[in-house]
């Protein structure tokens, strides 16, 4: 099972059902995935963007982008357009062995990185699975850690002289086993008051809520400032 947690273009969905069909055609595949905007995925198709996939793959986006439900043959996917804070709450009992978290920036959407809705997200992984997002933010590692989880994570895959490109992203499980462990400047970065994690205790807040209320914890944190750690490690 595949949760998608901001679905946009669908495309992490695509790559992990052609991944999973690649390897086993006759594999069933349930997928669900979380979108505010309707207008997303059909801009997707409207755009002529599906040829990179193959057709099998194509008609599941065609369907859950005109239609939010997909189901033929091996593949049963549906699309539940609103608040992911809301309808997340729909999926109660569901395990998924992969969950893609990837909202926007903590920055632009503070609302979905949350501890709060970060556990409701974990709570539907299963014993075996995997979380992964792009987002290497120390608030978001916390969130995951308070969360229940085991974080790892992305390496670049490529040589780097910059100090700031330490990460690709996060990997998370409920065991640490065959997770890539952080570096030291990640390790360090969680000691910093970057890592006060966003908090919405009612999973209804609106964004400036949510950044109001990490400030003021940030402030009466004993960690180190994140600018101490930024010069230590050079990073403009």
């Amino acid at each position: 099972m595949i949760l998608d947690v901001c679905y946009g273009l669908g495309y992490n969905s695509a790559a992990a059902i052609e991944a999973v069909l690649a390897v086993n055609p006759n594999c069933r595949i349930e997928l669900y995935g979380l979108e505010l905007d309707p207008t997303v995925p059909l801009g997707a198709i409207a755009a002529q963007l599906l040829e990179i996939w193959p057709p099998s793959v194509q008609e599941v986006l065609v369907g859950l982008a005109e239609k939010q439900r997909f189901q033929a043959g091996n593949i049963d996917a549906t699309l539940l357009i609103g608040d992911a804070r809301q309808r997340v709450q729909e999926l109660a009992g569901i395990k998924a062995d992969v969950i893609f978290f990837d909202p926007f920036s903590p920055k632009h959407c503070p609302e979905l990185w949350t501890v709060e809705f970060c556990e409701v997200v974990v709570g539907l992984l299963a014993p075996g699975g995997k979380l992964s997002t792009y987002s290497r933010s120390a608030a978001v590692r916390s969130a995951f850690l308070l969360a229940g989880l085991q974080i790892g994570t992305i390496p670049l895959g490529r040589p780097s002289e910059s100090a700031h490109e330490w990460s690709q992203g996060t990997v998370a499980a409920w065991e640490e086993v065959g997770l890539l462990p952080l570096s030291k400047i990640e390790r360090e970065h969680l000691q910093t008051r970057a890592a006060v994690p966003y908090r919405d205790p009612g999973l209804g807040d609106n964004a400036g809520a949510i950044v109001a209320r990490r400030e003021i914890e940030q402030r009466s944190s004993g960690l180190e400032a994140s600018g101490s750690w930024r010069r230590r490690w050079k990073i403009l």
